[in-house]
């Protein structure tokens, strides 16, 4: 079921919506009432209603939300949060009236905490997302050039900017291991996702620098992260091949998997 403002969506919201195609979103895997990342995922609501609507959204109303559709739920579903306004036109975007909160639910892909998902291979392609700081409802170029990866033979697609430097994945960020056995985050435009900062804040041998081809190369180990699966290893970059069975990917999986959840 789809609520909106803690009610049944109603067919006419939706297609609104979808017709429309302007909010933004966040995505949280929701297990027995928990949430790792909670705060963040609410304070990344309240920040893109201000870039997107220019609207102060309630957090304890957010919440509450969720609370209503997943809080006494048992196992683990993935809650999307899409913040959008019904009444806005395409020919006056800019008379938007108060924002909604829509729930939806799906249930949880395996991986996250039963067994990790087998390794990605996936390919470069150039593509900077509109706004990139910004968790947006306009998928269309990123689902193109994934499904253009997937065309030529690769699990996902990898974005790299005008120069060439790697900055993140289709809906996931990505990190690398360097030959010391450092984790590097790529310096670039990129949606500051919950799991790569909670991963950034509770690691101690972390740093962002450009990951340019040459660099790339040099690495012995890369890795996606996501809400919904936690630390995936990569085991290729186009022609790049890469060891998912790095001991520093478990270092990492372990470290996703002791961050605690927050009641919702």
């Amino acid at each position: 079921m789809a609520t909106l403002n803690g009610s049944p969506a109603s067919p006419e919201a939706l297609q609104a919506l979808a017709l429309t195609n302007y909010g933004h979103f966040t995505t949280m895997r929701v297990e027995d009432g928990g949430v790792k990342g909670l705060a963040l995922h609410l304070a990344r609501l309240v920040a893109d209603c201000r870039a997107v609507f220019g609207a102060e959204l309630d957090s304890e109303w957010v919440r509450e939300c969720v609370r209503r559709e997943a809080g006494g739920r048992a196992g683990a579903l993935m809650v999307r949060v899409t913040v959008f306004d019904p009444e806005l036109e395409l020919t006056a975007p800019d008379r938007t009236g108060r924002p909604g909160v829509l729930v939806t639910t799906r249930p949880a892909a395996a991986g996250a905490a039963d067994r990790p998902l087998p390794a990605l291979r996936v390919q470069r392609l150039p593509f900077r997302r509109d706004l990139p700081s910004v968790k947006h409802v306009a998928l269309f170029g990123q689902l193109r050039l994934r499904r253009a990866a997937r065309l030529a033979g690769f699990d996902d697609v990898l974005f790299t900017d005008a120069d060439g430097l790697v900055s993140e994945g289709c809906t996931w960020n990505i990190g690398f291991v360097d030959g010391a056995g450092t984790v590097v985050w790529p310096e670039a435009e990129v949606l500051p996702g919950t799991t790569m900062r909670l991963l950034r804040a509770a690691g101690a041998a972390h740093v962002t620098a450009p990951v340019t081809d040459a660099r790339l190369r040099s690495m012995r180990a890369a890795f996606a992260t996501s809400t919904g699966f936690g630390v995936r290893a990569l085991a290729a970059v186009d022609d790049v091949g890469l060891r998912p069975d790095d001991p520093a990917i478990g270092a990492l999986r372990e470290c996703w998997a002791a961050v605690p959840p927050e009641r919702l």
